[in-house]
């Protein structure tokens, strides 16, 4: 059974820092890239970053480039999200899940499978 565990959400000031986990299991890890989207209640779910299988390669969206940074550890079985300079408009629920491929340069949400359960990030003006 495939599982994602998204954890690290909470609430934050603007201009403060969170760091996400996710931990997977069920799946060979090290073989897929990862994802990282973040939904508001009636939005659509969006793309954040990704990260390629072997973490050479990684994408970002527009709005947090330069802000935000993914990684993961093969050998944790787990994904990074670390946010700095944080905006009250990141204020969103936070999901991880896994790519169809090993690249993860597509950012489409079809691209994607085996979804976390999410972590609510809040940040305050």
């Amino acid at each position: 059974q495939v599982q994602l565990e998204e954890t690290g959400g909470g609430l934050v000031q603007a201009g403060g820092s969170l760091r996400l986990s996710c931990a997977a299991s069920g799946r060979t890890f090290s073989n897929y890239a990862m994802g990282w989207f973040r939904q508001a209640r009636g939005n659509e779910r969006e793309f954040v970053a990704s990260i390629s299988r072997s973490g050479g390669n990684q994408y970002y969206a527009d709005s947090v480039k330069g802000r935000f940074t993914i990684s993961r550890d093969n050998a944790k079985n787990t994904v990074y999200l670390q946010m700095n300079s944080l905006k009250p408009e990141d204020t969103d629920v936070y999901y991880c899940a896994f790519a169809k491929d090993t690249l993860g340069w597509d950012r489409r949400t079809t691209e994607y499978w085996y979804w976390g359960q999410g972590t609510q990030v809040t940040v305050s003006s």
